[in-house]
C-alpha cells in the first residue's frame, strides 16, 4: 500500500511547477528536474510522460497509413527528451511517434571524448550491423558515433547507443517497451529493404526562438550548421544528403523516394568544394 501511495505522490508532482522555469540556470535547471521525475516514474513503474500506446500497435500503424517494414528516420531533441519515429509513406516521411526519452546524460553540446559522459549531436545512420539484440540494456542499437564529422574534429568515444534500461553514460536510454516498439520498427524497415536509415541528433528544437536563446553559447556556431540540416529536413520531409567536406557537415536536399540509406563520409561535393 504504502509503494501505491508513493507512486501516486510522483503522479501528483510530476507536472512542471510555474517556478522552475525561473530558477537560475534556465534550461540546465529544467533538464535536471526532468531527469529526476523520469527516474522516479521508472523506479515506480509509471509510464513516461505523453508515451504512445504501445500496446496498440497494429492499430496505430494502420491509422498512421504505414505498415511495419516500411523505411524509418529518427530524431532526437535532447533538451526535450524526445526521440521521433518517421516511417515513410508516398516517397516522404511522416511522424508515427514521439516517444519520451528515458534518461540521457552530459549537457547541452557535443560528446567530445571518451569518459565525458556527455550523448552526442550530429548526424549519424544506422545498419543492421548496429544491432544488438542481446544487449545489456534489453535491446539497442549503435549510432555510429565518431562519424567522419567527429573524427575530422578529433572526438573520441565509442558505443553510443540508444537502448531500453533507463540508464545513460553518453547514451539515450529508452524504457523497454518503447526499445520493444523502436526495435520492432527499424528492424523491419531494415529486413524490408532499408540498407541504413538516418539518425538526427540536435540539442532541442531548432527553432528561430530557440537559437536565439542560445545565441551566446560556445555552440551556437555548430548548432547554426545542424540547423541547416534539420531545415532541410522540415521543409521537405525528407532526409537530407549529408557529407562531411573540410571539417564541415555539407547537406543537399533529399529526393523523394530517397529512405537516406547513403553513408556519411567525408568528401566533398562539387557544390560542398566551392563553399
Amino acid at each position: 500500500m504504502g509503494s501505491v501511495l508513493v507512486a501516486l505522490a510522483v503522479v501528483a508532482f510530476i507536472s512542471v511547477p510555474v517556478w522552475l522555469p525561473k530558477l537560475p540556470g534556465g534550461d540546465a535547471s529544467l533538464i535536471k528536474y526532468e531527469r529526476e521525475i523520469r527516474r522516479l516514474r521508472w523506479d515506480f513503474g509509471l509510464p513516461m510522460p505523453s508515451e504512445p500506446d504501445l500496446a496498440n500497435l497494429p492499430e496505430r500503424l494502420k491509422s498512421a497509413g504505414v505498415a511495419e517494414g516500411a523505411p524509418v528516420l529518427i530524431r532526437i531533441f535532447k533538451s526535450e527528451f524526445e526521440l521521433e519515429l518517421w516511417m515513410q509513406r508516398d516517397g516522404v516521411y511522416r511522424l508515427f511517434a514521439t516517444y519520451p526519452i528515458c534518461r540521457w546524460s552530459g549537457v547541452l553540446g557535443p560528446k567530445l571524448q571518451q569518459g565525458d559522459g556527455q550523448a552526442p549531436e550530429g548526424f549519424y545512420t544506422v545498419d543492421s550491423s548496429a544491432l544488438n539484440p542481446n544487449s545489456r540494456w534489453y535491446r539497442s542499437f549503435n549510432l555510429g558515433y565518431p562519424n567522419a564529422f567527429d573524427r575530422a574534429h578529433g572526438r573520441t568515444g565509442s558505443l553510443i547507443m540508444v537502448h531500453g534500461g533507463c540508464a545513460s553514460i553518453g547514451c539515450f536510454a529508452m524504457t523497454n517497451a518503447q526499445m520493444q516498439e523502436i526495435w520492432q520498427l527499424v528492424t523491419g524497415a531494415l529486413s524490408g529493404g532499408q540498407k541504413r536509415f538516418q539518425v538526427q541528433v540536435f540539442p532541442f528544437r531548432m527553432s528561430p526562438d530557440r537559437m536565439a536563446k542560445h545565441a551566446n553559447s560556445p555552440q551556437i556556431d555548430f548548432w547554426k550548421t545542424l540547423k541547416a540540416g534539420n531545415d532541410l529536413f522540415e521543409a521537405s520531409k525528407l532526409p537530407p544528403k549529408v557529407a562531411v567536406c573540410g571539417g564541415k557537415y555539407q547537406f543537399e536536399p533529399g529526393q523523394k523516394g530517397s529512405v537516406g540509406a547513403d553513408s556519411i563520409d567525408d568528401k566533398c561535393t562539387s557544390e560542398g568544394a566551392k563553399s
